[in-house]
């Protein structure tokens, strides 16, 4: 951000790279994507890892700009807003019970309005230090607009930029659906090639996330779509101009949040496993569906469906139970997560999960000081 920094990163990238120290922190290095090129040669004559540590808002591997992926000399680590479990200072097991194929006996608790009032913070640290109401939505609201005209003009020639907050507002409202162009074109006044760019500019700045559709060669008529997540319920709610109570009160919005919600918060959890877990969503032509399907490589799926009600009963597992008898023996469990607060089998490998588990642990830590 400095701009004399700025100026000699771009001006002559040998010699800048050439005087930076053993170890270096660049920022926002996406506004220097020729960089990049003089980043490789210093990095191919001295292999020392950690020598340079390289940030940036936007993901600048996806910028048409960049002059070299430095692809073997770079490791990647996508930062994600804070999980449930760092805010409370936890262990959860959620993601190892369901990897390890079933939950045991578990008494939690139903959170009713604490639901809403934790999608509503959000997980971004300055966000959720603000006391909600009027400071925490505007702090959202800049922290997007800041992005899309920082960040955009870094790694797009856009310059007409006026319609890109309009389609990430109406984003926010179709978050957990399948990704519609038209739906999201017409009232833009958009043409569908257009939002598809703008979708994918979203995307790189690390506001929207795609979910792909799962695919199976025992199941015809599957459909292909994604799905569109916000990448954060606070950003998306105030985008929105809502809050805590107006989220409760508006029991379909709230399971749109609520599968986003779960959906980011298992998210961030599997990115600091050792294993890999990949996610994908399943729907087909008959309207069954899972919310999100989890595969351990090609070895485990798993199914977690996401409701925001208290109760549930034996149809709500219909799209897990479909996308057991497709997999077969691959199938580990499946699991429905309610606003509940008991553990329970609902037949062979399907289970009713608190939703308070995703962030509940006997391993609790001590908080550390403020």
């Amino acid at each position: 951000d400095d701009q004399g920094t700025l100026a000699r990163a771009k001006d002559d990238p040998v010699g800048f790279v050439a005087d930076l120290p053993d170890r270096v922190i660049l920022d926002e290095v996406q506004k220097v994507p020729h960089l990049f090129s003089s980043l490789k040669l210093t990095v191919d004559e001295n292999r020392q890892p950690g020598r340079f540590i390289l940030t940036g808002s936007s993901n600048l591997l996806l910028a048409p700009k960049l002059s070299d992926s430095l692809a073997g000399r770079m490791e990647i680590l996508n930062l994600h807003p804070l999980a449930q479990c760092e805010i409370e200072v936890t262990r959860p097991d959620f993601l190892d019970q369901l990897v390890a194929g079933g939950f045991r006996p578990w008494e939690g608790r139903r959170l009713g309005t604490e639901l809403s009032k934790r999608i509503a913070n959000g997980g971004y640290p300055p966000a959720f230090h603000l006391r909600e109401g009027n400071r925490r939505v505007d702090w959202y609201r800049s922290y997007a607009e800041s992005l899309i005209k920082r960040d955009i003009k870094d790694i797009s020639r856009i310059h007409a930029l006026d319609a890109i907050p309009k389609l990430l507002r109406a984003a926010a409202g179709q978050t957990a659906r399948l990704f519609n162009v038209s739906a999201l074109s017409a009232p833009l006044e958009l043409s569908r090639p257009t939002i598809k760019e703008y979708a994918h500019l979203l995307e790189l700045i690390f506001l929207i996330d795609f979910v792909p559709a799962w695919s199976n060669s025992h199941l015809k008529r599957l459909i292909k779509s994604p799905k569109m997540h916000m990448k954060d319920t606070g950003l998306a709610l105030a985008l929105l101009e809502g809050d805590a109570e107006t989220l409760h009160q508006d029991r379909d919005l709230l399971g749109q949040m609520a599968e986003t919600f779960v959906y980011q918060e298992l998210r961030r959890q599997a990115s600091w496993r050792s294993d890999r877990l990949s996610f994908s969503h399943f729907r087909d032509q008959d309207g069954d569906e899972v919310d999100l399907v989890i595969e351990k490589g090609a070895f485990g799926v798993m199914g977690v469906e996401i409701k925001a009600s208290s109760t549930i009963g034996s149809s709500d597992f219909r799209g897990l139970r479909k996308l057991r008898d497709a997999t077969g023996k691959k199938f580990i469990a499946g699991a429905v997560l309610y606003d509940g607060n008991q553990t329970g089998r609902f037949g062979e490998g399907m289970f009713a999960v608190p939703i308070s588990m995703l962030w509940a642990s006997n391993l609790r830590t001590t908080k550390p000081a403020a």
